[in-house]
């Protein structure tokens, strides 16, 4: 499932780092906290390599 917005993938770049070790995980904040514990490292680099052109910044609730 690709991100839908701008601020979902990045929240998983920065989860996927913290998987990795290469982000302390105590510097994440927000959704990339929730996504670390929820999703597998699969699932963090297919949200977090989709493009970002013609995605919005924030998807309306």
């Amino acid at each position: 499932m690709p991100a839908k917005s701008k601020a979902q993938q990045k929240a998983a770049g920065a989860a996927l780092s913290a998987k990795r070790g290469e982000t302390p995980k105590s510097e994440l904040k927000g959704a990339s906290k929730q996504m670390v514990e929820s999703m597998s490292e699969k699932q963090l680099e297919e949200f977090a390599s989709i493009k970002r052109k013609g995605k919005p910044q924030h998807v309306a609730k």
